[in-house]
């Protein structure tokens, strides 16, 4: 697949730093507002459109996205008890060609199932997504958040579940808020963003407020976060009786710290519950006991009780120690008994132990996937966890405390046979002989040394960020359809603790890229694939480790597919929140870490004359968190650069964001360029 490149004009901008003129010449497509910008991007949208239609295979690719996009997804309940004592559960399920999850509500575990909310009939000028939401400890009140066009910039709103109606309660600035309600359903704690904001600093300097159902949101109490950083985000739960008030705040994706307040107390009166040090503490409050996860001298993570009358750091005790291998990622307490989730290797495994710690047995899962931890009332008797893996579609289980085996309790709608696919794990070796862990996921009948199979590799490798098995419609489609779908568990990434994720980030980010082209080098020698079969995608910060691998060594794939990536290293923390990502990156305002920015800054790394492979970047015009400015403008450098002849092509989606949110609708007809892309340059001489 070729094409003519859209001419883009260079400019001289650019900017000295520390002492280094930078220079800057697509700086101009910066700016979302400009219309030559738009005209811009609308322009290569065309381009790319016309070029992925005369795919042949493209209306078949998506035709069989469309089938595999009809096995549906299914959430944990969240479960609330009513006055009555009977067990009421809130959970999403998406069936079918639903765009959205829809909100459900049911009463007793055999009792009728109800939608309380659906975003798919709530939509007006573009898509509605349900981003959160909170239900009050008694089931009678449900606070949720909704935004529109994927922007995830929340509203926050009070229903009455019983009636299905909304109250007058109406919050602005909710992105991601964190609820927790008093005992009495009366009121509540929430996070919000200010009113008052200056420009660009609107998703920053997020604090807690304590609201009353009825009152103007505008008279809401501030009670936690006045003396934060900008950057610092806090989240905040509370005790069962609403008695202990915990905020977590979250400093880095290696930092956070916990304050506790008795809210029976007035005034209100945070005490810094855990120590000052540059570690990770996550805070389960219990009324009889707080436990504290940690990595506080255990990179893999161990659990403390904590007394919440005497929460001194001496008085912690031991629950759970550092496991030799696995890591600690969530615990849960339901009746007697504390419920863990580790991962082991890239995959997880549950066990039971008792409230002292003592080992009971482990938690069988239906094979080697991923349970995103439990759901449970502190003195229920049942628990729910979930289950995905690359050929199971989620499904949540629910287990009697007391004994016996966990039942399904409800699966995505699916009519998929897993039988036909294979997962291989295996370890490819990287520059500084650290071990690298993926996994390969064929068709039985494939032959994984034939040499010339054509594969994806996929990778992410940051903030802390565990890869898991996940279950992937369009990964499905591509090993179903074109060949052979590659995992990789990238330094950076949370699947080993604390020391991997260190390992891939600020000054030893190299170390992720080069874990990556390790992976890629190993498919290559045991004959997996070639590089003229072999591609290359990852989105966010893993479109940032796409756009460094094709600038430091696009000699290994024939292709790309580069999602919502960052790609100017040296002026990404002006734009939207990435602020929150100079602890993970480091900043160009500190000489030292300029340099190392500078280095692998892809951007800035792109060489007129190079022989890069073809590209497809993708973004969308209300992402919030990642700007797109980033995808243009790499776009723009690699057109203008390459020697090659492949393509370099720009989607941006239009009324969607980041990915949270997507229509269906649109997630399929997004895939099904990507696959035509990738149908085009792995299978063709």
């Amino acid at each position: 697949m070729s094409s003519t490149e859209l001419e883009t004009p260079r400019s001289d901008a650019g900017d000295e730093l520390h002492g280094q003129w930078v220079p800057d010449p697509y700086r101009w497509l910066e700016n979302d507002e400009d219309e030559s910008v738009k005209a811009w991007f609308r322009a290569q949208n065309a381009r790319t459109t016309a070029i992925l239609s005369e795919v042949p295979e493209r209306a078949a690719l998506a035709a069989r996205l469309s089938e595999l996009f009809e096995i549906g997804t299914v959430s944990l309940p969240t479960v609330t008890r009513l006055s009555s004592g009977i067990f009421r559960y809130f959970f999403t399920r998406r069936s079918g060609s639903e765009d959205q999850p829809r909100l459900f509500v049911q009463d007793g575990l055999f009792g009728p199932v109800r939608v309380l909310f659906d975003p798919n009939l709530a939509a007006t000028l573009g898509p509605i997504s349900l981003d959160w939401y909170y239900p009050s400890p008694d089931g009678r009140l449900l606070a949720y958040g909704t935004s529109e066009n994927g922007s995830e910039d929340s509203v926050l709103s009070v229903r009455d579940v019983d009636s299905g109606r909304d109250l007058e309660d109406r919050i602005l600035r909710a992105r991601h808020a964190s609820v927790a309600w008093a005992k009495d359903g009366r009121r509540f704690y929430y996070t919000r963003y200010p009113s008052d904001a200056a420009p660009g600093e609107e998703r920053y300097h997020r604090r807690v407020f304590a609201h009353e159902l009825g009152r103007d949101p505008a008279e809401d109490t501030l009670i936690f976060g006045a003396e934060l950083a900008a950057t610092d985000h806090p989240n905040v739960s509370v005790s069962e009786s609403g008695r202990w008030l915990v905020v977590h705040v979250h400093k880095s994706w290696g930092e956070s710290h916990a304050y506790l307040a008795d809210s029976w107390a007035t005034p209100l009166d945070f005490a810094r519950l855990t120590p000052e040090l540059p570690h990770s503490y996550e805070v389960t409050a219990h009324d009889a006991t707080l436990y504290v996860l940690t990595n506080e001298g255990a990179p893999r993570f161990r659990l403390y009780a904590v007394d919440p009358s005497k929460p001194q750091r001496d008085g912690w005790r031991l629950v759970l120690p550092e496991h030799e291998t696995d890591v600690l990622s969530s615990i849960t307490v339901c009746g007697t008994q504390i419920f863990a989730s580790y991962l082991h290797g890239a995959a997880s495994r549950l066990e039971r132990f008792t409230l002292d710690g003592a080992t009971l047995r482990e938690l069988p899962l239906p094979g080697y996937g991923t349970c995103d931890g439990f759901s449970a009332l502190v003195d229920g008797d049942e628990i729910f966890f979930g289950f995905e893996s690359f050929a199971t579609p989620p499904s949540v289980y629910r287990l009697a405390v007391a004994g016996g085996a966990p039942e399904l309790w409800q699966t995505a709608s699916a009519d998929f046979d897993p039988s036909p696919y294979v997962v291989v794990a295996r370890f490819a070796v990287s520059r500084d002989g650290t071990r690298i862990p993926y996994q390969i996921v064929h068709r039985r009948e494939a032959r994984l040394d034939s040499g010339d199979n054509p594969t994806l590799l996929y990778g992410y490798g940051g903030f802390n960020v565990s890869l898991l098995p996940r279950f992937s419609r369009a990964n499905l489609c591509f090993v179903e359809r074109v060949g052979i779908y590659v995992q990789a568990n990238l330094r950076g990434g949370g699947e080993f603790g604390a020391r991997w994720h260190e390992a891939g980030q600020l000054a030893s980010k190299q170390n992720t890229f080069d874990d990556f082209r390790a992976v890629a080098e190993d498919l290559i020698r045991t004959k997996v694939t070639c590089p003229e079969r072999l591609a290359v995608h990852g989105r966010s910060n893993g479109g940032l480790l796409v756009a460094a691998a094709i600038t430091q060594f696009p000699e290994l794939f024939r292709a790309a597919v580069c999602g919502v990536p960052l790609t100017d290293m040296l002026r990404y923390e002006r734009f939207l929140i990435a602020k929150l990502w100079v602890p993970e990156y480091g900043s160009v305002e500190d000489a030292a870490q300029f340099e190392f920015l500078r280095a692998y800054s892809p951007y800035h790394r792109v060489r007129q004359g190079s022989a890069y492979p073809a590209v497809l970047l993708t973004t969308a015009e209300s992402d919030t968190r990642v700007a797109p400015l980033h995808a243009r403008k790499l776009a723009a450098a690699l057109a203008w650069a390459t020697s090659s002849g492949r393509p370099i092509l720009l989607r941006t989606e239009l009324r969607a964001g980041h990915g949270a949110g997507t229509p269906v609708s649109k997630s399929v007809a997004e895939w099904a360029d990507i696959h035509a892309f990738l149908y085009a340059e792995l299978t063709r001489a």
